[in-house]
């Protein structure tokens, strides 16, 4: 059994799908729809920079998500792929959640960029600049970094944000919270803690003001069904109805991304290949959850034409 996964924030980067727009007319198609639902020229910032400007959660989100879409439509339509066919389950971390649903058809890709437009803003304007921040953990399991994020709240929010994979946990909250984390994570047990350069607190409590205006956005929007089932971040389970669904991308603002025990649970359930779609970022935390399982990361039209050569 195969699935495919879609990265997060973080894996952008200044000339993401440029070559692969050269080397593809579905992939320039994807940028250009993009571009069209957003009003907004964001292939050449994707292309060109700045980097700073590209960062802005804003734009980081639908650029990741029309990577990854330009990916899958250069393999479907010059690889000859069918997703619906070639993957049994999709999964996305945090915003890549949003990718695995257009690439599984319950949203269209306008739609979808939209929506992570309107998710950026949302979650960048929820906490003033300065107030909020997160942590990786390292060397943490999810039971260590729940018990550092408690001895370091001191009544403010320190949550745990991201369990991605057995060494490495992300916790979310006030910045006064997150560096008395830091400050006493090793002598906890963490190897090491590292603050991370972002713009707000994501999956945490500080987010409930983002997860209202998406729970609004959500309610306009016409959800089909879905070609293969989503492990859900929130779950961490195969979720296919869009109205659970649809709830549960609400929960996930404010909620912990349950990425590492998502991978366990589709490994249970008998995957033992994963394909990356668009970066560089998923792979390695998958082996390190599931060492035995095969791992592609499906970035260059090379890594399209030798992933369809294999499907086919």
């Amino acid at each position: 059994m195969r699935a495919f996964l879609f990265p997060g924030q973080g894996s952008q980067a200044v000339g993401m799908g440029d070559a692969l727009a050269g080397a593809s007319r579905a992939a320039r198609d994807v940028f250009e729809e993009v571009d069209e639902a957003l009003g907004q020229n964001l292939s050449r910032l994707m292309r060109e920079g700045p980097e700073d400007e590209l960062k802005l959660t804003e734009n980081a989100q639908p650029a990741i998500m029309a990577n990854s879409m330009a990916v899958l439509a250069a393999l479907t339509k010059e690889g000859g792929v069918d997703l619906a066919k070639a993957a049994n389950f999709v999964a996305g971390h945090s915003l890549g959640e949003y990718s695995a649903l257009c690439a599984a058809r319950a949203f269209d890709l306008s739609t979808t960029a939209k929506l992570l437009k309107l998710r950026g803003q949302a979650m960048q304007q929820a906490v003033p600049v300065g107030q909020g921040a997160m942590a990786a953990l390292l060397g943490a399991d999810l039971e260590l970094a729940r018990r550092i994020a408690d001895a370091a709240a001191q009544g403010e929010v320190c949550t745990v944000a991201n369990d991605n994979d057995p060494s490495q946990v992300v916790i979310s909250g006030h910045k006064g919270a997150i560096d008395r984390a830091i400050e006493i994570a090793k002598e906890m047990g963490a190897k090491r803690a590292i603050a991370l350069p972002v713009s707000a607190p994501f999956h945490c409590p500080l987010m409930q003001p983002a997860a209202d205006a998406m729970q609004d956005a959500l309610s306009y929007v016409v959800m089909g069904d879905l070609a293969v089932p989503v492990f859900a971040n929130v779950t961490g389970q195969a979720e296919s109805d869009p109205d659970t669904i649809r709830n549960l991308l609400v929960e996930q603002v404010t909620g912990m991304v349950r990425w590492r025990e998502s991978v366990l649970n589709m490994g249970e359930t008998g995957v033992v290949e994963f394909v990356e779609l668009g970066g560089k970022v998923l792979g390695p935390m998958v082996k390190r959850i599931l060492p035995d399982a095969k791992v592609t990361s499906v970035v260059s039209i090379e890594d399209i034409e030798a992933l369809a050569k294999e499907i086919a």
